[in-house]
């Protein structure tokens, strides 16, 4: 009699088990359906030592990381980058977040970029923006102006200056490159980056070749990480692409 009240108990508390397990993946199968961080710590409220415990943990760390990196893209900002990467060092958007900070810290970098002051007022044609060569040349005819029997000789003296200066051209060359990251960490980092690049849009950056530009700042070193030989057009097109999939990407002047 005792045995058999033994082995009534042991099977009850087998079928209560057995549809306490059924009861469980069900609810998690709902759970993934749903998909949402709401879905998930409910689970974990009714289940906080389940068999899909850990993995409901994992996926609602997932959410908010995806979540909080899409914030911190709309913001676009130093800032909201950094405040990321404290909360997530170690996530799925680690890299990127630190990719981007150090796109920052070059723009902030005096002298990082070519003034695109200079770059117009060569496009205008004025020898005057810096070019120490340009200077003699440009004041050459003014004595021979000044003087009339001179004045016929005058007129080709200045188009001689004025064609050797055709910055405009430039835009219609493969002068210009783009930047598409800038790195403390070396040029391993950025290689490593150009690698993922080229895997992700491998028809935006076909016949592209990556180089590696170190600079030194206050900071300490920078390793930029470009692409030349491109027209301005063809420059403004892929950086207008690549920002369209949330990439870095900045104009490089000659």
């Amino acid at each position: 009699m005792v045995i058999r009240k033994l082995a009534l108990a042991v099977c009850c508390a087998v079928a209560l088990g057995i549809c306490g397990c059924s009861r469980q993946q069900s609810d998690w199968e709902k759970t993934r359906a749903a998909n949402t961080t709401e879905s998930y710590e409910q689970f974990l409220k009714k289940y906080p030592a389940g068999e899909f415990t850990a993995q409901a943990q994992a996926r609602v760390k997932e959410l908010y990381e995806e979540r909080d990196w899409q914030k911190a893209r709309d913001t676009d900002t130093l800032e909201g980058y950094q405040a990321f990467l404290k909360q997530y060092p170690e996530g799925k958007w680690t890299e990127e977040a630190r990719i981007r900070v150090e796109n920052f810290s070059l723009a902030q970098t005096p002298g990082a970029a070519t003034p695109p002051a200079g770059a117009d007022a060569a496009a205008a044609g004025a020898p005057s923006s810096g070019d120490e060569n340009t200077k003699p040349v440009g004041r050459a005819p003014r004595p021979a102006a000044a003087k009339p029997a001179a004045a016929p000789s005058a007129g080709p003296a200045e188009k001689k200056t004025a064609i050797p200066a055709k910055p405009a051209s430039a835009a219609e060359s493969g002068t210009y490159g783009i930047q598409l990251g800038a790195f403390k960490s070396g040029a391993e980092a950025a290689n490593k980056h150009w690698a993922r690049l080229q895997k992700k849009y491998p028809k935006l950056l076909a016949g592209l070749t990556p180089k590696v530009v170190p600079k030194k700042t206050a900071a300490g070193n920078i390793y930029r990480l470009r692409a030349m030989g491109l027209t301005v057009k063809q420059a403004r097109v892929i950086c207008k692409s690549l920002k369209a999939k949330s990439q870095p990407c900045t104009l490089v002047r000659p």
